[in-house]
């Protein structure tokens, strides 16, 4: 018997090849942002863009081998083209205050459209759903073990290497510990979830949870106060989906595996120190101190009354803040520690409103496959999105987790994995059936063949 790919043409065999290229290309980028002290270097910039480039290229070659152009449609791509469309006349109408930031700016918003655009192109069956899943697994524990020994035996270098130039509050391969909890927010629900369905072994969901425990974990220990409020904002919400479902034993076993295994966690690595952090609003190491960050938000309304319909500028911010500033800082005030009101600033309300409509229908079309989660790859993936996006929104409203390129782009990559159809279903057999009962077929005549049905 002839396999499939025995009846597939070479131009047919190379783009499945592409398409396997781009998903694992688009996904490796993803991966390796964080890696990266979280892209926030010209060289680490220069790759996320270029790489998105090369693999739109790369989808472009596969479509001239499948000899037709196939685009499959995502609504968040609408509020997408809105908000670019406002860059541009930023740009065009020179309302931008720097306008050279607002195009560099611009091309980083660029590389994420594109890596939204290929995702919602190449991640279309659940098998792949399922082996990202495991990769994003093993990715986000073993992170999290590096940052737990690096917690341990810390030199106050990255790596153990390389020291920060403008210093920060190491953890992980982040310069700053709000962004590592920011980067775990998004990462923590796929393992999760995973271990709550009914996808995997028994034995992969216990390893799924305990993965998820100590990717949580490192998130308290990494001493991030909005870190620790937004996992337990996802934890919230989960309780909420599970409460309304009324999961049974089964269930409860498995978060009372994860919660165990945190609590432990937290015990015996963090101690008095992690309790300290929790329990007082003081600061350490070279964070700004939260009256300071007040003063930002006032002096950042007042940048937004100024410009309250388009904004300063993509980008423009750290340009225009020094007009505002009222006080003094040995700081440089890069970012206004507060994503909303940067967007503000920067956007003013048409771009407050493209983002909200980008968020809600994300939210809107996630809610709408979530209902058979527990055993559904679909719904799986929905809850696991929505768990992460709630988790960074509301560390958001504090830090500045959306303009660290590497945190950025997995958060746009979510929202649109989010957005999309559900997963297409595997082919199955259909037996032909006979309208005769079995015992009234003629003993001489072959039983009916199987005959294969598309869904």
């Amino acid at each position: 018997m002839q396999s499939r790919k025995s009846f597939e043409n070479p131009r047919q065999h190379r783009a499945k090849q592409l398409d396997s290229a781009l998903l694992y290309g688009i996904f490796g980028l993803l991966l390796f942002g964080p890696l990266a002290f979280g892209e926030v270097e010209p060289w680490s910039i220069f790759l996320l863009e270029m790489g998105s480039g090369i693999l739109f290229l790369l989808w472009v070659v596969k479509e001239i081998f499948e000899e037709e152009l196939k685009v499959r449609w995502n609504p968040l791509f609408l509020p997408m083209a809105a908000f670019g469309l406002l860059v541009l006349l930023q740009l065009v109408l020179h309302l931008s205050a720097y306008p050279h930031d607002t195009i560099s700016l611009a091309l980083q918003y660029t590389a994420y459209a594109a890596l939204c655009f290929l995702t919602s192109q190449v991640l279309i069956r659940g098998g792949q759903a399922r082996k990202l899943a495991t990769i994003f697994s093993i990715y986000g524990a073993a992170l999290a073990t590096f940052a737990l020994i690096q917690g341990i035996s810390s030199n106050g270098r990255l790596y153990w290497l390389r020291e920060p130039r403008m210093g920060g509050w190491i953890y992980g391969p982040y310069v700053n510990h709000n962004h590592y909890a920011g980067l775990m927010e998004m990462l923590v629900p796929i393992p999760l979830v995973l271990s709550l369905t009914r996808l995997a072994s028994t034995r992969a969901r216990a390893m799924a949870a305990t993965a998820a425990a100590v990717m949580a974990g490192t998130i308290f220990l990494s001493g991030s106060r909005g870190g620790m409020i937004a996992i337990i904002a996802e934890m919230v919400l989960l309780g909420a989906f599970l409460v309304k479902q009324k999961r049974g034993w089964p269930t409860a076993i498995g978060i009372g595996l994860f919660l165990t295994i945190v609590a432990g966690l937290l015990i015996w690595v963090g101690g008095a120190e992690l309790s300290q952090r929790i329990a007082t609003l003081s600061t350490s190491h070279s964070e700004l101190s939260n009256d300071i960050r007040v003063t930002i938000n006032r002096d950042g309304v007042r940048m937004f009354l100024k410009r309250p319909v388009m904004g300063w500028g993509l980008g423009a911010f750290p340009v225009v803040y020094p007009q505002f500033r009222t006080f003094y800082t040995n700081f440089f005030i890069n970012q206004a520690h507060n994503d909303y009101l940067q967007l503000l600033v920067e956007m003013g309300i048409l771009g407050l409103v493209a983002m909200l409509w980008f968020v809600v229908t994300a939210y809107r079309r996630a809610i709408k496959k979530i209902a058979s989660w527990p055993a559904e790859t679909s719904g799986a993936t929905a809850l696991a999105c929505m768990m992460g996006l709630t988790g960074i929104l509301v560390h958001s409203a504090v830090d500045f987790n959306l303009q660290i390129p590497a945190n950025a782009a997995l958060f746009y990559v979510i929202c649109t994995i989010a957005a999309a159809k559900p997963f297409v279903q595997p082919q199955r057999r259909k037996r032909t059936v006979s309208s005769k009962p079995p015992e009234e077929l003629p003993s001489q005549e072959p039983l009916p063949q199987q005959t294969a049905t598309n869904f």
